[in-house]
């Protein structure tokens, strides 16, 4: 009776995992090690290797070396070889030849050579699995090959002559409004875009954005076909790609992961936390230049954090408006100064409208004109030199060849709290006999 019973629940899991992928995969994501790996074998091979292509990557891994080799061997052979790329560059020697032993040569082939590219490249994203065709093949002979073969889906099929050099695509929805012996030739166009297997993930993101592509075809250095980025995997990137400046803004490393081990996170950290360190104290050098002057009007002090927080805003949003314009190659380095009064403009009246009401607040507080003037005026100085920096900073780090998104905030962080707390403090003393 028992043995019903487990059929029965075997088979309502497989229902449920191919008519509800998503939820099905989430519920995966949540079990741990031990359940994970009974309920992967419990599957058939097809659902068993389509769940685990669905893992996140730290699940993916931990399954992958405790399946058994039955079971491994048949993610190893059948599985996405970008997720299993990814996942075996992070395993070690010893691991990563084990479970390269299970599977075909041909196989092992088209993994190693995914593994031997770094992760950020386009190389370490493409798909090995494609079906390249010479532009002299008919529509007729064309159809045979993809119903015999039946490649991964694709929009486009890639022409390449004998040498497998890349030359010209074809749309596949023409096969179907084509005349059987119509040589693909005649349906061909020119290549919107391609990358060499090196190039960045930056770079793949950028033609993405420029063509609107949904697949992007991968070259060696010789011009040969060798592989295809999917859509999916160009939507990895670009959401990897968005979440590495979000790190690299704040001085965390772009190899950084949620689930890192403690010593990497505090390896990649410390030096950007030890720069942040000595940036803070320049602008409490700045405080202590003045130290007599807030030791004579307490209020100075109060009000300090109101100058910083608002020259840091401006700032940040100039920040982002520019690092995006850099991205998406809506401006250029040498646009800099057109970019650059826009954002002073925009602080200027900004910072007006709120030292007009910052003012108002603390006359109402401290019934000191001389004190709302003073912080009136600083805090238009602030906000305009903090809309300046928001564009200058990822500018300059452009033109020097470094990437923009480095550490960007850390420094605006630094020159607005320098510029607000001086203008701040400043005029207060040029204007102490008014407080």
């Amino acid at each position: 009776m028992s043995g019903h019973a487990d059929h029965a629940v075997q088979a309502l899991n497989q229902a449920f995992l191919r008519q509800h992928p998503s939820p099905a995969v989430h519920a995966a994501n949540q079990l741990n090690t031990n359940d994970l790996i009974t309920f992967l074998q419990a599957q058939a091979p097809t659902d068993m290797v389509m769940l685990w292509d669905s893992l996140m990557q730290d699940k993916a891994s931990t399954a992958l070396q405790q399946l058994s080799e039955k079971h491994a061997g048949q993610i190893m052979q059948r599985g996405d070889p970008v997720h299993l790329a990814r996942i075996l560059i992070r395993l070690n020697e010893e691991q990563r030849q084990y479970l390269l032993s299970l599977v075909d040569e041909r196989r092992r082939n088209e993994l190693n050579m995914l593994v031997q590219y770094p992760e950020e490249s386009a190389g370490s994203l493409m798909d090995p699995r494609f079906l390249p065709l010479y532009e002299t093949l008919t529509v007729r002979e064309a159809l045979h090959r993809i119903r015999k073969l039946k490649p991964r889906f694709t929009r486009q099929l890639y022409l390449i002559d004998k040498e497998g050099h890349l030359q010209r695509v074809v749309e596949i929805h023409k096969l179907a409004l084509a005349e059987p012996g119509e040589t693909l030739a005649t349906l061909a166009q020119p290549i919107p875009a391609m990358v060499t297997a090196t190039a960045t993930r930056q770079e793949v993101v950028e033609q993405l954005e420029q063509h609107r592509i949904t697949d992007l075809p991968v070259i060696d250095l010789s011009g040969r076909l060798i592989g295809v980025i999917r859509y999916d995997a160009l939507v990895d990137a670009v959401r990897e790609q968005s979440s590495v400046d979000m790190l690299t803004m704040v001085g965390a490393s772009r190899e950084e992961r949620a689930l890192s081990n403690i010593n990497f996170v505090v390896r990649k950290r410390l030096p950007w936390l030890s720069i942040n360190l000595i940036t803070a104290f320049f602008a409490a050098a700045v405080v202590g230049l003045f130290e007599n002057t807030i030791a004579q009007f307490t209020a100075l002090a109060v009000l300090l954090p109101v100058v910083a927080g608002q020259s840091g805003n401006t700032g940040a949003q100039a920040l982002a408006v520019t690092m995006r314009g850099l991205a998406l190659r809506e401006i250029g380095t040498s646009q800099w100064l057109k970019v650059a009064r826009k954002e002073i403009g925009a602080a200027f009246i900004n910072g007006i409208a709120i030292a007009v009401l910052t003012s108002a607040g603390v006359l109402l507080w401290s019934t000191s004109w001389g004190l709302a003037l003073v912080i009136g005026v600083s805090m238009v100085i602030a906000m305009v030199a903090a809309g300046f920096s928001g564009v200058i900073i990822p500018v300059v780090l452009s033109s020097l060849g470094q990437d923009p998104a480095q550490s960007s905030s850390i420094i605006l962080t630094t020159v607005t709290d320098v510029v607000g707390f001086f203008a701040f403090l400043g005029i207060a003393t040029l204007l102490s006999n008014m407080l």
